[in-house]
């Protein structure tokens, strides 16, 4: 791709490259095998959920939130506008260096407007106090804070045939699980669970055993039994990450697929143990990792 003509766009989309930077590591890391073309996309979509993310998650109460999400859908009002009014447009393009790159990429790709919206409705799940009752409710909270990104993904990455939709839905829900999985206490302590109550029942678990940090049997048993889950997911996305196009697309995806599964590897290495520090895949190993995925 050549530069981009217009010098605001460009300054924006430098916006979004510096925040994908800063706030997430691996997919930086992944992002540099795909066309500039794409990568800089990427970048504007992924300096919109961290925004949507950050307005949500630093809200101090629930009133707070409401009003957050309520602003959030005006600006995805502002975004799809072919002409915002000049004060919508100005005051938000003031406040948010992104935008402008985000409004760009999401007409060029043509990007439904619905995918954003479920985005949205999946934050909204986030509020107050979290507590999943049964593998249903989880699959659903999966697919409206990851899945719906992977759906988003194809767009940039190719044409959204019908027979990669699956699979990207797929990688993403396997992508949230092993987040889920990795941050088990981080997640505790701001009053949320995502493992499912029936499930920890299951393995002779409760949520008081979550909350006191109880390492013990039952709770390997049910972590082995999430990673292998995770696991099966990661294996059906692998049919839509075999259909990219070979232009750094298909390694993109498949290395970002490739280090997120090593977190589970590196959740067994630590024998499970999640509660006192967050499991990493270390940059070496990403390296090592890359050099295999090209492979």
């Amino acid at each position: 791709m050549s530069a981009i003509s217009n010098p605001l766009i460009a300054v924006s989309f430098e916006a979004c490259r510096l925040m994908t930077r800063h706030h997430a590591k691996t997919f930086h890391f992944a992002s540099h095998v795909l066309p500039r073309a794409k990568r800089n996309d990427a970048y504007a979509v992924y300096a919109f959920c961290r925004y949507v993310d950050d307005q949500v998650d630093l809200a101090p109460d629930g009133a707070s939130r409401v009003r957050s999400l309520a602003m959030l859908k005006e600006l995805l009002d502002v975004a799809w506008e072919d002409n915002p009014t000049a004060n919508d447009a100005r005051d938000f393009a003031a406040a948010l260096p992104w935008l402008a790159a985000f409004r760009d990429t999401i007409r060029r790709r043509a990007i439904p407007k619905n995918y954003f919206e479920d985005l949205l409705a999946g934050v909204a799940m986030d509020r107050g106090e979290v507590r999943i009752a049964n593998w249903e409710e989880l699959d659903r909270y999966c697919y409206h804070v990851a899945s719906v990104v992977g759906l988003i993904m194809v767009h940039i990455l190719t044409e959204p045939a019908p027979e990669l939709l699956k699979p990207a839905r797929d990688l993403g829900t396997a992508m949230q699980l092993t987040n889920i999985l990795r941050d088990v206490a981080e997640d505790w302590d701001r009053d949320r669970l995502y493992l499912p109550l029936d499930e920890l029942d299951k393995f002779g678990l409760t949520p008081d055993d979550i909350a006191r940090r109880r390492m013990n049997e039952p709770f390997r048993a049910m972590m082995r039994f999430q990673i292998g889950r995770a696991r099966a997911y990661y294996g059906h996305a692998e049919t839509g990450i075999a259909a990219l196009p070979n232009d750094g697309s298909r390694f993109c995806a498949r290395l970002m697929s490739t280090v997120y599964g090593a977190i589970l590897e590196e959740i067994e290495r630590a024998d499970y143990q999640v509660y006192q520090r967050r499991v990493r895949v270390s940059f070496p190993r990403k390296l090592w990792l890359a050099l295999k995925a090209r492979w």
